[in-house]
């Protein structure tokens, strides 16, 4: 069993190969945007996560310290990103759209 100390350093984790470069608990596809999302907008609490996602409880409380340590820059990437996918939205209608409204 591994005798280091655990921190946010090494459960929170950024790899540009990895769900592209954004903050996620380390060895697993789980974003700290994802745990903020369950917690503060679903509501649930650290250990319905925790059971849902098979996470452990210091996981969750790591993104969200994560979260709050660096939240006005994590909200201002969060924002240009939905503003880019409002911007995909526009300049690409769905195919499936055109599809139902077609058949109608």
């Amino acid at each position: 069993m591994s005798t280091a100390a655990l921190s946010i350093d090494n459960r929170i984790v950024t790899d540009q190969g990895i769900l592209g470069g954004q903050p996620h608990i380390a060895e697993r596809r789980i974003r700290v945007k994802d745990i903020v999302q369950w917690y503060d907008l679903l509501k649930m609490d650290a250990d319905e996560i925790s059971a849902a996602y098979d996470l452990e409880l210091a996981d969750i409380f790591a993104a969200l310290a994560y979260y709050y340590h660096n939240r006005v820059t994590l909200q201002e990437t969060w924002a240009k990103e939905e503003l880019l996918v409002e911007e995909l939205r526009r300049d690409m209608p769905s195919k499936i759209k055109r599809v139902v409204d077609g058949a109608n």
